[in-house]
């Protein structure tokens, strides 16, 4: 079976190419627009979600696909391309990658034109699955500071997951399309909780920062001003406890429980 991978520079597709690769059954493709960057240790195809013309010969002889998007007001009509692309090349099977809460009256623009993405892909004729991952672990890993965790979603509770876990899930339904099509899955870390109270369970001081103040200093850092408010369109929804949620999909599915916050503390050294 080949996989082609989208994304596949990012850290969560990264993540996953690390686990398809340990089943020597499956062949990967990595589609990248610059082959520099290309991972290794598997195929290498060159193309861009934003051309369309590009992804045809990418596409040719795949079975399944990774979908992934990155952020952006353009994210629909990259899903859309590849899509069209997977038609045209006979893919029996996309598995997207989606957002936490995506639906049309979603508070953030990200997941209102996830929500597009998603019924697009289901109208395709094309066997689906879509996963839609709560708040990531990684988020943290530039939030401590001297003993510190600093958090701008006030005393909202979310329940985040560790991307190294939506790699293991996403490697999982891959495996066996078959298994999860025409499934949506959540899913969500173990257990909801304040950064407040993952904090002090890392055994670390928390400071909270005003989200207003997180989306100047992303803007001042020159990030793009659409992600800059779409995260502080995320944060505010968090802090009114709209990630207030858990699912027992990544246990069902890997037969194992995600990993928690003092897990991932201790395997990133945030432990204070």
């Amino acid at each position: 079976m080949t996989i082609l991978v989208t994304g596949a520079t990012g850290t969560v597709s990264s993540a996953l190419i690390d686990a398809l690769t340990a089943d020597p059954s499956q062949t990967v493709r990595a589609l990248v627009r610059d082959p520099a960057k290309a991972p290794a240790g598997v195929e290498i195809a060159v193309g861009d979600l934003e051309q369309p013309q590009t992804l045809l010969d990418a596409f040719a002889g795949v079975d399944t696909l990774w979908l992934l998007t990155a952020m952006g007001p353009t994210a629909p009509h990259a899903s859309s391309n590849a899509v069209w692309a997977a038609r045209q090349a006979g893919v029996k099977h996309i598995v997207r990658l989606s957002a936490i809460g995506a639906a049309p009256d979603a508070p953030t623009r990200n997941g209102r034109l996830h929500a597009l993405s998603d019924t697009e892909l289901q109208a395709s004729g094309i066997g689906w699955t879509v996963i839609r991952p709560a708040f990531f672990l990684q988020n943290l890993l530039g939030s401590v500071n001297g003993g510190t965790l600093y958090g701008a979603t006030g005393e909202g509770r979310l329940s985040p997951i560790d991307v190294r876990d939506i790699a293991a899930f996403g490697a999982r339904v891959l495996a066996e399309p078959a298994r999860h099509a025409g499934r949506i899955y959540t899913i969500t870390g173990p257990e909801s909780l304040s950064l407040r109270e993952a904090a002090a369970r890392m055994g670390l001081d928390y400071q909270s920062v005003p989200g207003a103040d997180v989306v100047a200093g992303m803007r001042a850092a020159g990030l793009p001003a659409w992600t800059a408010d779409v995260t502080g369109e995320y944060l505010t929804a968090y802090a009114a406890n709209w990630g207030d949620l858990t699912t027992e999909d990544f246990a069902r599915v890997t037969g194992r429980p995600a990993v928690d916050v003092v897990a991932f503390a201790r395997d990133h050294d945030l432990v204070g």
